[in-house]
Order: structure tokens, then C-alpha cells, then sequence
């Protein structure tokens, strides 16, 4: 069946506009969404994914390489020929080894012809494109640190069994989770650029328009994509404006003081949280076909970008959102 396409989910504005951002902006960190079941978050991440334009790589490399970077990974990838393929979009099981995750010794061609190779795993078939782990919260703790120190590095070192491999492995992480059923722990969270919370609609006109779009998705699939194909071309669009643009953009030094201000207002840990945030207000600006970024797009990615990075304050029983759009309120006005 073919998928539901990304233009057409009902709402969910902050997750889609998140998803966005990190499709022209990989350096942004990934996106982690949090809310209930049923809202869409899985759905929004494979429509986005689906909707992309096809990536080059060298025929028949399981590392996705680029033209000019065949021969450089652990596969002699020496073809000549250079083909399109869709974006990656990988799947991590919560019951998934670390040898399946990180790649591991091929042992049927040990065992049957007495070489050492290496099998790659789901990080180097995700590179290029999107690592998609549900239920994360709920992911072994020590495959979480190894995915994010990837995600942040780039690149997959796996030292064992006599093996010593590297490879890239460049991909937008996005994860997704119940806080019903389990917290992320704050270091992890940290690690991931925006942050998400998602809830069901609780308009009664959206939620029947939600059901009167699946219905007709599941009648008729084909029809359903093509109904939504001039929607979806218009994002196809503005996603390769974004990537050409954002390489550009120009950043104020008063939009980046407004960023400093606002991060020092809220109490975000660290210098990550100024960082991101600017990065993401640049992809926003970037998405918005604007010249340099503004005080309204860094307004617009504060709550993604910020409200992961904030201390608990026992004094204060409001939510990271309402304590950012306080901020926002008293600084901007």
C-alpha cells in the first residue's frame, strides 16, 4: 500500500515543520517526538521520507556512496555507473542486536570459503537518509549511546573478532515514544536537536476530517496519492529551495543575541541549546524562501529546539513549552 502522503496529515504543524527542518538540516541532530498513541508521529516520519527526492549512489555499494567516494568504504565499490535510489529510510526493531545494528563478521563466507568479511548492519543501510526507532524509551540504554555517538560523529568504527572497519554513516535520527510508558533519559534527549510532543486533536471537525482521510487512503491508495500529489510537489519544492538556500543564509548578530538571551532566559543546559536553536532558525528561514534569518523564525523553532534543554524547576509547576513562550512574551514582546 502506498504510503499516507506527508501533506496530507491533519495538524501536527510543530511535527511536520520539525521533520522538515531536519531534512535539509542534518546537522540539526535528529528529531525526537513524544506523545500519545495514535497521532501520527511514525506516519509523518515515513511520508517525509517518501516524499524526498531519490539520492546517487554507486551501483550495487551497500554504503550508498557518492560517485566520488567509490573505493573509499569497506566494499570495493568500483563501478563505474552511478544509479537513483530512494532515500533510506531504516527501521530499527527494539529487539535488534548491536550486531545487527552496527554490522558484525560475515560468517557464512567464513565459514564457507575462509575469508574474513564484514556484513554491514542497519547503521550503514541508513546512511544518506533516516534512522527510525520506535518506542526509543524503551530501546536498551547502551544501544542508545552508541547510536547517538554515530548520529553525532558520522562515522561507524567497530573494532571485534579480528575485524577493523570504518565507515560513514551519516543519517537523520528520529525516534519516537510514549512518556506513558517510560522516560528518555536527559542526556540522551539532550543529544537529539528538536524535541516534539504531539497530542490528539481535540477539535471535532479535525478529528472527523482525520477519519474521512484515512477511509478514503485505504479505499483507494493510488487515488488517495494522486489526489495529494500537487500538495506534495509543492513540499518536494520547497524542501530543494531550503537545501540550496540555507547553504547562504545569513544570521544577524542581533538574531543571534536574541538566541543567547532566550536560551539565558529559560536556563538551557549548556551552549547546545543556542547552537541548535540557530541552526534550526536557519532552516526555518531557509524553508520560508526568506534572505537572512529573523527574530519570527527563531521564535517559530524555540519550543522544538529548547524544551528538552530545561532545567526542572520545583518552584515552577508550568511545562517547558508555557516557561519558553513566557520568555518569549518578556523578551520580544
Amino acid at each position: 500500500m502506498a504510503r499516507f502522503p506527508f501533506s496530507a496529515i491533519v495538524g501536527q504543524d510543530e511535527m511536520k515543520q520539525a521533520l522538515l527542518i531536519a531534512a535539509i538540516e542534518p546537522a540539526i541532530g535528529g528529531v525526537m517526538v513524544f506523545g500519545d498513541r495514535g497521532t501520527g508521529k511514525s506516519t509523518a516520519a515515513r511520508a517525509l521520507a517518501s516524499l524526498l527526492p531519490p539520492i546517487s549512489s554507486v551501483e550495487d555499494c551497500r554504503y550508498n556512496c557518492l560517485g566520488d567516494q567509490r573505493g573509499t568504504c569497506p566494499d570495493p565499490c568500483t563501478s563505474g555507473r552511478v544509479r537513483k535510489r530512494a532515500v533510506p529510510f531504516v527501521d530499527l526493531p527494539l529487539g535488534a542486536t548491536e550486531d545487527r545494528v552496527i554490522g558484525a563478521l560475515d560468517l557464512e563466507k567464513a565459514l564457507r570459503a575462509g575469508e574474513k568479511s564484514f556484513e554491514p548492519g542497519l547503521l550503514a543501510k541508513a546512511h544518506r537518509g533516516f534512522l527510525y526507532i520506535d518506542e526509543i524509551n524503551l530501546l536498551e540504554d547502551h544501544l542508545v549511546d552508541l547510536l547517538l555517538d554515530v548520529a553525532a560523529s558520522g562515522e561507524n568504527v567497530v573494532e571485534r573478532e579480528g575485524l577493523s572497519v570504518r565507515h560513514r554513516a551519516k543519517f537523520v535520527l528520529i525516534g519516537s515514544g510514549n512518556p506513558e510508558e517510560g522516560e528518555l533519559r536527559p542526556q540522551l534527549l539532550d543529544r537529539f536537536g528538536l524535541s516534539v510532543e504531539v497530542r490528539a486533536p481535540t477539535e471535532l471537525d479535525q478529528r472527523v476530517e482525520i477519519m474521512r482521510r484515512c477511509g478514503d487512503q485505504e479505499r483507494d491508495p493510488e487515488g488517495f496519492a494522486e489526489q495529494w500529489a500537487k500538495e506534495e510537489e509543492k513540499i518536494l519544492r520547497q524542501v530543494a529551495r531550503g537545501k540550496t538556500k540555507i547553504a547562504k543564509m545569513e544570521t544577524p548578530d542581533a538574531i543571534m543575541q536574541d538566541a543567547a538571551e532566550l536560551c539565558m532566559a529559560v536556563g538551557a543546559d549548556g551552549l547546545r541549546g543556542e547552537l541548535t536553536l540557530m541552526r534550526a532558525a536557519r532552516a526555518q528561514a531557509a524553508l520560508a524562501g526568506a534572505k537572512s534569518v529573523r527574530r519570527e523564525h527563531l521564535i517559530a523553532v524555540a519550543p522544538s529546539a529548547l524544551r528538552h534543554r530545561l532545567r526542572r524547576d520545583v518552584l515552577d509547576e508550568t511545562g517547558s513549552t508555557v516557561r519558553i513562550a513566557r520568555a518569549i512574551d518578556e523578551l520580544f514582546g
